[in-house]
């Protein structure tokens, strides 16, 4: 069968490579930078130190080679070796800032510029060559410090051909978060660079554009991804910045874009100040949330309703956020979950009920299992998710989401003692003639969640539905499964004889978890999935099971503080992500 999509992969190799070759044969007009904008990119200390100790964790995989250069390591997929072209780890090296961080970088950016330099290699992508530019302009004081004449020569001309080539093939990359990235990079090098000024201005309208295209009126993406959407922020927030520098502003469609996203953002961001974990996205790097935030200027408060198809609970020091929209559709599905009305709280400054997250840097069974509705805190159906993978692409071995629920009604109201989210999703309405309804109450304080969870089978057809699955399953009833991912951190117990589930947080804080009584309680052992760790965390799940016999089956259950928990929590202790794993 003729696979487009391989075709379209095959020639975007090929004209990368051939203006990546076209790129180094460019006259050589660079000899120093008009002006050079502040570095704003956040390193990590603690990754500083490890890479210039010879442990290379990209991706998810170390590879300790202490001796060896970054690039004489072989990357172990092409996720590792993206990363390791992209050069974010140059703002890593620069946040130790000493003399062999240094001496680290310029090695392996001379490096890099005699072995990829004249157009081969991974490297040479639109993304990656915008996220490189951009590191390089950020550190190049950095990485300059005590350079040969020749070796300086020898950089801005590499800059000059990466700008070259990005000028010419930014179009190529994907919407989205990509697109962004080659643009903002053909920005900062267009505004920073001598004699690169005339590509800067098809940039900037081209990015104007990119910001009315890809993000809509809640401030959000169609991939539905909260961390990918920090990650455009971010890049919008530099490129407007960089411009100002400059002496010039954003287009108005560039600025309005920022002023949209940030309240969606601010509705995404948890209690602990990290973000929710959906559709692929993790809770972003430590203070990243914050600084971006700060760094708009933008003070607007967060969204009524919806933001980007998530619904927020806040009171007290209690966050809950939910997916209440259809999932992603298309080639923006083909990293999102079939999460539709699953929630994750978190207390103060401790997530207690989360998502597993994404497994991609897990290898594809993990990758595949992040994604189905058991790895979230939501309601599952005999077996089934409420939405479906598509068959690999037989290239790029993507799988989008498919058959997902295509009705998310959802409601936020006060309560009686505070505030009332409802929604309801027919994910399960084709194969089992049932539609799932959930309600999530939070009190004022922030000390209860009570919970409310319905399968109905509400019209005619959907009746015989579900009369045939259960006719197939021999008059059993239909077996759902309601879980409660917690994260790694909860000290979680049976008590009450197996009639409540009391779990510790590292704050202090009790929490217990209760429900109706008809049904079977039971605490497994679940997994917490994060790509900046080498293997999943062992973790716990609360998992209420029970069977539906009828056309409305109801179950109720709460979240609520221990009475002895105080209302106010000093919460004094660090987390180290960087801690020996078991």
């Amino acid at each position: 069968m003729f696979n487009t999509t391989s075709l379209k992969a095959r020639k975007a190799r090929f004209l990368n490579l051939w203006h990546a070759k076209a790129a180094t044969r460019t006259r050589a007009q660079v000899k120093g930078f008009v002006s050079s904008p502040e570095p704003r990119t956040i390193g990590s200390f603690a990754r500083g130190r490890q890479l210039v100790a010879g442990n290379y964790l990209f991706a998810g995989t170390l590879l300790n080679e202490p001796g060896t250069s970054l690039w004489g390591v072989a990357p172990p997929d092409a996720a590792y070796a993206e990363e390791l072209h992209g050069f974010a780890w140059m703002d890593d090296l620069a946040a130790v800032g000493d003399a062999a961080a240094r001496a680290a970088a310029q090695s392996w950016v001379w490096e890099w510029i005699d072995t990829y330099g004249k157009g081969r290699g991974p490297g040479w992508t639109p993304d990656l060559t915008g996220r490189r530019l951009i590191r390089w302009i950020n550190h190049a004081l950095f990485v300059l410090r005590g350079q040969e004449s020749d070796q300086s020569k020898a950089f801005y001309r590499s800059l000059e051909q990466q700008t070259q080539f990005l000028s010419r093939r930014w179009r190529g990359a994907a919407p989205g978060l990509p697109r962004f990235e080659a643009l903002t990079g053909l920005i900062y090098a267009g505004l920073s660079l001598e004699g690169q000024e005339e590509l800067a201005d098809p940039a900037i309208k081209a990015l104007a554009r990119e910001c009315t295209l890809q993000i809509d009126v809640q401030g959000g993406l169609p991939t539905r991804n909260p961390e990918e959407l920090l990650a455009v922020f971010t890049l919008l927030t530099w490129a407007a910045a960089a411009l100002s520098d400059a002496g010039r502003s954003a287009p108005k469609e560039h600025l309005a874009a920022i002023e949209r996203i940030a309240p969606t953002l601010r509705s995404l961001r948890h209690s602990d100040g990290a973000l929710a974990r959906f559709h692929g996205g993790g809770r972003g790097a430590e203070g990243w949330l914050d600084h971006a935030l700060a760094a708009s200027n933008v003070r607007a408060s967060q969204p009524d309703g919806l933001a980007m198809g998530y619904a927020r609970l806040s009171a007290g020091r209690t966050s809950v956020i939910i997916d209440a929209d259809t999932p992603p559709t298309g080639a923006a599905s083909d990293n999102a979950h079939a999460s539709t009305l699953a929630f994750e709280l978190t207390s103060g400054r401790r997530p207690l009920v989360v998502n597993c997250g994404s497994g991609a840097s897990f290898g594809i069974e993990w990758r595949r299992a992040g994604r189905a509705t058991p790895s979230h805190s939501a309601l599952s159906l005999g077996g089934y998710s409420s939405a479906r993978l598509a068959e690999p692409d037989s290239h790029t071995g993507h799988e989008a989401l498919i058959d997902a629920p295509t009705h998310v009604p959802v409601e936020i109201s006060q309560a009686n003692d505070g505030i009332r989210f409802q929604g309801g999703h027919d994910g399960y309405a084709l194969t089992h003639g049932l539609t799932h309804a959930r309600t999530l109450e939070l009190t004022l304080d922030g000390r209860g969640l009570a919970g409310e969870d319905m399968l109905l089978a509400m019209e005619e057809a959907e009746k015989r539905r579900f009369d045939r699955a259960l006719d197939a399953g021999k008059l059993k009833g239909i077996q759902f499964d309601i879980r409660f991912h917690l994260h790694p951190d909860v000290d979680a117990t049976l008590d009450l004889g197996g009639a409540a589930i009391s779990m510790a947080l590292k704050s202090g804080e009790i929490w217990v978890f209760r429900h109706d009584g008809t049904h079977n309680l039971k605490l497994e052992p679940g997994v917490y999935l994060e790509t900046t760790r080498l293997k999943p965390r062992a973790a716990q799940q609360i998992v209420l099971t029970g069977m539906a016999f009828t056309y409305a089956t109801r179950v109720r259950w709460s979240l609520s503080k221990a009475q002895e928990t105080a209302i106010g929590v000093r919460d004094l202790s660090r987390d180290d992500p960087y801690a020996d794993e078991d």
